[in-house]
């Protein structure tokens, strides 16, 4: 398979979004696994939000992103969010979020659609590779597999991490997987959401996931301020966006939206 691709110049690609906040994300890799990468600037630290698939070197490709120690936050445990975690020195992510020699990881499509349980009914004509292009020469997309990285800091709900100038606040928010989380900045409305939400169709019965923790995450976050969300797989949207998301997900699941004022939303945490 490999000898029909050809060798991508560069690997990853960075878009300045706002002067302190670029994303990163790999164009040769298919939508399903073009996870971004997001990464904030602040005044005393920078923070790292996921790791993409490390089938090239982070440290290596994007120097820039390691200059100043940076914080590594992964938001679940899934390939194309934890590939080049163990090039950071400091990784942070909930307990139940695992990356090891055991996490599920392939680059054809149907065997990794097996891997994590999703239908393939779900992302319909999936190519046999989920790439378009090799990150080396050489390289044999058979052999991918995911670098163990544990995690040095356990993060838990309602934790607040200082970069000098910006206060991100952890939001436990399972149902994705079990350690799904997000990260929330209070004072700015932004949301850095993983795969918690994003602007598809929310994948919610894979193997790790769990329907009712979604649901009741989903309800957890409309109550939130939120003005500006940035995903794991997309585009930024605004806040009244991820509402209508959210909205058309509870219709999905045969509930009626939850407004922020109805007693039945719980509080912010």
């Amino acid at each position: 398979m490999s000898s029909n691709l050809t060798v991508a110049s560069d690997w990853y690609r960075a878009e300045e979004i706002t002067p302190t906040i670029t994303r990163i994300d790999e164009p040769h890799v298919h939508e399903l696994l073009r996870a971004n990468i997001w990464h904030l600037r602040g005044r005393d630290r920078d923070l790292v939000v996921d790791a993409g698939l490390g089938m090239r070197s982070l440290r290596e490709q994007v120097p820039t992103l390691f200059e100043r120690d940076p914080i590594l936050v992964l938001t679940h445990a899934h390939l194309d969010h934890v590939g080049s975690a163990y090039e950071f020195a400091d990784r942070r992510m909930h307990p139940l979020t695992r990356v090891d020699e055991e996490l599920a990881a392939s680059l054809r499509g149907r065997e990794l659609a097996r891997l994590l349980g999703l239908e393939e009914s779900t992302i319909p004509d999936l190519p046999e590779w989920l790439i378009d292009a090799l990150p080396t020469s050489g390289y044999d997309p058979a052999d991918f597999a995911i670098l163990p990285a544990p995690l040095t800091t356990a993060l838990s709900n309602g934790e607040l991490i200082e970069l000098g100038g910006r206060t991100l606040r952890v939001l436990h928010l399972p149902g994705h997987t079990p350690g799904s989380i997000c990260l929330f900045d209070d004072s700015a409305g932004e949301l850095f959401s993983g795969d918690v939400i994003y602007d598809d169709i929310l994948l919610d019965e894979l193997d790790e996931s769990n329907i009712a923790d979604y649901v009741r995450s989903m309800i957890q976050l409309r109550a939130l301020p939120v003005s500006v969300v940035y995903p794991g797989h997309g585009d930024p949207f605004s806040g009244e966006r991820m509402r209508e998301i959210i909205d058309a997900y509870l219709r999905r699941r045969a509930l009626e939206p939850i407004d922020a004022g109805d007693p039945r939303a719980p509080a912010a945490s």
